[in-house]
C-alpha cells in the first residue's frame, strides 16, 4: 500500500510540477518549443530521476540499475507491445532511421561504460561515465532541437494560473516526488526483504513497472487516438533519456556499482532494439504491425514469470 501511495504521490508531483513550471515559463514568454524539450520531458522521467537519486544516496545500486533497466525494457516490450496490439504503429523516416538507431547506440554505450572494458576496475558507473552519458544528453536534445526547428511545432495550450496557485503546483510537485520516491525505495527494500528475493527482482519488476506509468498511460491514449508519434516518441525518447539523462544525475550523487546479472537484462534491451529496428523493414515497412507487437509483449511476460520463478 505504501508503493502504491509512493507512485500515486510520483505521478501527481510530476503532473503538477509540469503544469505549475509550464505556466510560469509561459508567462515569461518562454518558447512551446523550450518548455516542451525541458519541463514536460522532465516530468514524465522524474518519477525514475526522484527514485534513483533516492536510490543511488543509499546506496541500493541494484534498484538504481533495475529501475533503468527494468523501465527500457517495460517500456519497450511492455508499451509499444500494447500500443501496437491496439492500433498498428506506423513511423516516421527520421525515427525509423534515426531515432531507433541512437537509441540503440545509446544502450551499447552503457553496456560498454557498466563492464569498464576500456578501464580495468570493478564495474561501475563512476563520476566520469555520468559526464560521458550527460554529453551524450546534451548531444542528443541538440539534434531534437535541430529536428523541430525543421518542422511546424503544435503550439501547447496553457491555462492562465494566477502566480499563488503557479508556485504552490511547483512547491506541492516537488514535495510529491520527494515524498514519493522515498516510499517506494524504502518500502521496495523491505519487500525484497521479506520475500527473500533481490534487490535486482524488485528493481526489475515492481520499480520498473511503476515509475513507467506516465509512459503507458500517454502511449495507450495516443494509441487509442492513432497518433503514432507520440505513442513510439514517447517510448524512444524515454529510453533515451533514461539512460543519458537520469544514470548520469544518479551517479553525480554516488558512483553506482554495476551487477553483471544484469547483463542478460541489457542484452534483452540491445536485442529488443534491434528487433524494433529491423520491425521497420518487414511487413508493411516503417510500421510496428501487430503480430510484432504480440512477439514484443509475449518474450517479455514470458522472460519476466521466468525472473521471478527462479527468485521464488
Amino acid at each position: 500500500m505504501l508503493i502504491v501511495l509512493g507512485f500515486t504521490c510520483l505521478i501527481f508531483g510530476a503532473n503538477w510540477l509540469v503544469s505549475g513550471a509550464s505556466s510560469l515559463a509561459k508567462k515569461n514568454n518562454v518558447p512551446d518549443l523550450v518548455i516542451g524539450l525541458t519541463i514536460v520531458a522532465f516530468g514524465t522521467s522524474a518519477p525514475e530521476l526522484i527514485v534513483n537519486c533516492v536510490a543511488s544516496f543509499n546506496g541500493f545500486s541494484d534498484i538504481v540499475f533495475g529501475n533503468i533497466i527494468g523501465s527500457n525494457n517495460f517500456n519497450l516490450f511492455i508499451i509499444l507491445g500494447i500500443a501496437g496490439l491496439i492500433y498498428p504503429i506506423t513511423v516516421q523516416s527520421s525515427t525509423a532511421w534515426k531515432e531507433i538507431p541512437i537509441s540503440l547506440f545509446v544502450v551499447l554505450l552503457l553496456f560498454v561504460l557498466v563492464n569498464d572494458f576500456l578501464i580495468n576496475q570493478n564495474p561501475e558507473i563512476s563520476r566520469i561515465d555520468g559526464v560521458i552519458l550527460l554529453v551524450g544528453f546534451l548531444c542528443f536534445i541538440y539534434y531534437v532541437f535541430t529536428q523541430l526547428k525543421q518542422e511546424q511545432s503544435d503550439v501547447i495550450a496553457y491555462e492562465e494560473k494566477s502566480n499563488y496557485k503557479i508556485w504552490a503546483l511547483i512547491i506541492i510537485g516537488i514535495a510529491g516526488l520527494i515524498v514519493g520516491g522515498k516510499l517506494v525505495v524504502d518500502n521496495s527494500i523491505n519487500i525484497a526483504i521479506e520475500l527473500g528475493v533481490s534487490q535486482k527482482i524488485i528493481g526489475l519488476t515492481i520499480v520498473a513497472a511503476g515509475t513507467s506509468l506516465p509512459e503507458l498511460v500517454t502511449s495507450i491514449v495516443a494509441a487509442t487516438k492513432k497518433n503514432s508519434d507520440i505513442a513510439i516518441g514517447n517510448v524512444i525518447g524515454s529510453n533515451i533519456f533514461n539512460i543519458l539523462l537520469i544514470l548520469s544525475i544518479s551517479s553525480f550523487v554516488n558512483p553506482i556499482a554495476y551487477n553483471p546479472n544484469f547483463n542478460q537484462d541489457l542484452l534483452i534491451l540491445i536485442g529488443g532494439t534491434a528487433f524494433l529496428f529491423i520491425a521497420m523493414f518487414t511487413g508493411k515497412r516503417k510500421k510496428l504491425d501487430r503480430w510484432e507487437a504480440l512477439i514484443l509483449l509475449s518474450f517479455y511476460l514470458i522472460y519476466t514469470t521466468y525472473l521471478v520463478s527462479k527468485e521464488i
